[in-house]
């Protein structure tokens, strides 16, 4: 997939994901509170838990990589295969 503009950066446990003009996504691990905060160009924010091998949004149900691979599609018309 080639994406104009696009760039990823891991930095100090931050990873920087710039789509060009679809936006940029961060994730970073949150670690005193053993989460993972997400802010999508989609969706906004997210916090999300680890719960039985799998990171979750509590409000909804919602795993991580199913969130990032489902807007991927929708900004994209296709996503990469994400894999833990």
């Amino acid at each position: 997939m080639d994406i104009e503009g696009a760039d990823v950066e891991h930095a100090q446990g931050v990873l920087t994901v710039r789509l060009g003009g679809h936006g940029t996504y961060v994730i970073n691990k949150q670690t005193p509170n053993r989460q993972i905060w997400m802010s999508s160009p989609v969706s906004g924010p997210f916090r999300y838990d680890y719960q039985h091998g799998k990171w979750v949004y509590a409000r909804t149900g919602q795993e991580l990589l199913q969130q990032v691979q489902q807007e991927l599609q929708g900004l994209l018309g296709s996503a990469p295969q994400l894999d833990t």
